[in-house]
């Protein structure tokens, strides 16, 4: 717990779960959080009913003040009420937002942001899909002050984190929340005491994880190979996931496994996108003489099954492809 000669006035800037953890360390270490940003609450859902972020239903249960402006850049209400509360500090979690030069000028402390990867690699939206994606063995969180390049400004703090080979986005993001936000809290209290001394970012090594496109889930087994396959699927849950199409009809992978290379050389050589049905099994040829097996997949307007239950129903000719 911060004593009160350190307690900082903040405003914290959030929507996602990712969040929420720093949120809850922050008044759990003393802090005064004046005020939760947020967007505004979205559809969600088959009856597209209007939802409140996560980080504003945990703000409001907490009893602390919340605003959602739409935008933020030329909003002349918003800046005075950020004006008026003079924050020491803004933190910044997954906010959706691009903070504005005169938001960052504001606190005397700087704008500190919470970013899933290792800074400089993979500044942008989703470094945790895209870390997966290209079956990198480690990632982990980074705290930067902000300034007006994406994800470029200088570092406070680092942690890395592994990433296991079967380790999937859905399971790691709130493994990297939890992580991250002691280290939130242990930079504020080093910017404040003059122990942590920001550091530039280096241009080496740095890499874009542009925000995940419906494509991106698209399966191609010409291009790719198992690996580089499942890779994707594991770094695209739960959304964009994996999916390719069979004689015309969207088929989507909800689990699959890479086929140990001692099995994939039993089965020979054959076109990337070749499907083959051995003993109730669902076998892909990717790229490289690779093999994936379909362990549940989900078949265009049909209900999601186990390989062997969608072969019962769906016998497939002997020159089906994928694709």
């Amino acid at each position: 717990m911060t004593n009160a000669a350190n307690r900082l006035k903040l405003v914290f800037c959030g929507t996602p779960q990712f969040g929420v953890p720093t949120l809850e360390a922050l008044l759990k270490a003393g802090h005064e959080v004046a005020l939760v940003v947020s967007q505004p609450d979205r559809p969600t859902g088959r009856d597209h009913q209007l939802t409140a972020p996560a980080i504003k239903q945990t703000a409001l249960a907490k009893g602390l003040a919340v605003t959602q402006p739409e935008k933020i850049r030329n909003n002349a209400e918003f800046r005075a009420q950020l004006e008026a509360i003079a924050p020491d500090a803004i933190v910044v979690v997954a906010y959706g937002r691009i903070i504005p030069p005169w938001m960052l000028a504001l606190p005397r402390l700087g704008c500190i942001n919470l970013h899933a990867s290792l800074l400089p690699k993979y500044r942008g939206a989703a470094p945790i899909q895209w870390a997966i994606a290209s079956g990198d063995a480690y990632t982990g969180n980074t705290t930067m002050l902000l300034e007006e390049g994406l994800d470029t400004g200088p570092v406070l703090l680092q942690q890395t984190m592994e990433i296991g080979p079967d380790q999937t986005a859905a399971g790691l993001f709130p493994m990297m929340a939890e992580a991250g936000a002691p280290l939130v809290v242990e930079s504020l209290a080093g910017l404040a005491n003059g122990a942590i001394r920001p550091e530039p970012q280096s241009e080496e090594g740095a890499s874009f994880a542009p925000l995940l496109a419906r494509e991106d889930g698209r399966m191609d087994f010409a291009a790719r190979t198992a690996h580089e396959l499942y890779n994707r699927w594991r770094g695209f849950l739960p959304w964009p996931g994996a999916f390719t199409f069979l004689s015309g009809k969207k088929l989507v992978v909800h689990r699959m496994a890479v086929c140990h290379s001692n099995y994939a050389a039993g089965l020979g050589f054959a076109e990337p996108g070749w499907i083959l049905v051995e003993d109730g099994r669902l076998l892909a040829a990717c790229a490289g003489n690779t093999w994936l097996e379909f362990l549940e997949v989900q078949l265009e307007g049909k209900k999601r099954l186990e390989a062997a239950e969608f072969l019962c129903g769906n016998p497939l000719a002997a020159d089906a492809r994928l694709g």
